[in-house]
């Protein structure tokens, strides 16, 4: 158990979204936040749809010291995610933070707007935006009744980049929107919502969904990413986004709500450049 008296989330209650991950030889962004929320101090409820990924989490919660519960849910079901925020209520008493980081791209066959199916631009815009939107719909009322609540959702550079992938960029577009709706509509509740976007990092759902689609190997695909960050030449890791992620769900953050915050080692400050879309 965390001794540590100066932990950051200390006796707060947080959801991570999305906490498992797809099988990879790093660590994705959800396991990580996790941990990392974990280990200042908060209980985390990680939530996925494939549990063994959730407890597997939850197992390198414990190993770090912290407490973790491992819940089963697939979140493009409205229903689960009601039952979700009434189970996280009642066996915890409040909930003080809710992050969102479920997302998929290339995986949930994703195209360029003129090669895109129906079936699979509705599967991405349900996951990466509905999910979202439904979660918020049911923590929110918690939230408003508390008085206070923390509400922190994953997006991506994609929105801003020559990306070619029209299903993923137009959802992650959106909950940029999301957030700051949410941000502005309950800021007289003591509520705040950020956004954080996540440029080219070193994550299963980045690498491993591109070696499984293309023909290049890990090594090139790495090579190829890495070059196009400016700072280090080198891409991000899921802890990056965590400490991101753990700042703004911490009390240094309170007078900041609405903002999007960008991870991405400068890469953004090359879109328009090269004329190479950020893949």
């Amino acid at each position: 158990m965390i001794q540590n008296t100066n932990l950051r989330l200390k006796n707060k209650v947080a959801i991570v979204v999305g906490g498992g991950q797809r099988i990879g030889e790093t660590i994705g962004n959800g396991r990580a936040v996790s941990i990392t929320y974990a280990k200042q101090g908060a209980k985390v409820v990680v939530v996925d749809n494939n549990l063994d990924a959730a407890q597997e989490t939850v197992h390198k919660i414990k190993e770090n010291g912290g407490i973790g519960f491992a819940y089963q849910a697939d979140v493009v079901v409205e229903t689960e995610i009601a039952a979700l925020i009434k189970y996280v209520r009642l066996n915890f008493g409040q909930i003080d933070i809710l992050h969102n980081n479920v997302g998929i791209s290339i995986a949930g066959g994703d195209a360029e707007v003129t090669e895109i199916k129906s079936h699979n631009f509705d599967q991405i815009i349900a996951l990466n935006l509905k999910s979202m939107i439904f979660a918020c719909k049911y923590v929110l009322p918690i939230m408003r009744e508390q008085k206070f609540g923390n509400i922190i959702n994953i997006s991506s550079t994609a929105v801003h980049e020559d990306y070619p992938w029209v299903s993923y960029k137009v959802s992650k577009a959106g909950v940029n929107a999301l957030t700051e709706q949410i941000a502005i509509q309950n800021a007289k509740y003591g509520i705040r919502a950020n956004c954080i976007e996540p440029g080219l990092m070193n994550t299963p759902m980045a690498i491993d969904s591109r070696v499984e689609a293309w023909n290049d190997s890990r090594e090139e695909i790495i090579k190829a990413r890495d070059a196009k960050v400016p700072l280090n030449g080198k891409m991000g890791t899921a802890w990056d986004v965590a400490n991101s992620a753990l700042f703004l769900a911490s009390d240094e953050a309170k007078f900041i709500t609405g903002i999007t915050l960008m991870v991405d080692g400068g890469v953004h400050l090359n879109v328009g450049g090269s004329g190479k879309p950020n893949t």
